[in-house]
């Protein structure tokens, strides 16, 4: 018995925005299948519509192996998943909402009359006046 052949992928990022911002959906990782490795390129299935309808696409495999991503612009668009292509799934590190309680009491204990230091104290209110200002009320 033969062991199954082993399954490769580049990596893209579905970060398609929806009309309706109450749909809005995190980017999200998608993986799309190698098919095929040459000395130049990468070989991979960019859409499987149905059995025996696949769209291949093909990136260069110098530069990805090399930088461990790359830019396909025969994908379409920017807007395309694999446009933007990497050997090993992306970290998508999502930003959280600041905690404005949190920056005001360091705000607070960073102030000379408590023990800290004006420059301290500056840098603590401008983290705390930007994440207000972003911050919608």
């Amino acid at each position: 018995m033969t062991a199954p052949a082993t399954v490769e992928y580049l990596y893209g990022v579905d970060s398609s925005v929806a009309d309706d911002a109450r749909f809005y959906e995190p980017p999200r990782v998608v993986k799309f299948r190698i098919t095929k490795k040459t000395p130049k390129r990468i070989y991979y299935v960019r859409r499987e519509r149905g059995p025996g309808d696949i769209e291949t696409g093909y990136v260069n495999r110098q530069q990805i192996e090399a930088a461990g991503e790359i830019y396909n612009h025969g994908a379409g668009g920017w807007w395309a998943p694999d446009f933007h292509l990497y050997l090993n799934p992306p970290d998508l590190q999502q930003h959280t909402k600041p905690d404005l309680a949190e920056l005001k009491s360091a705000m607070a204990a960073a102030h000379p009359d408590r023990g800290g230091t004006e420059e301290a104290f500056i840098a603590a209110r401008q983290r705390y006046e930007r994440a207000r200002a972003a911050t919608p009320a």
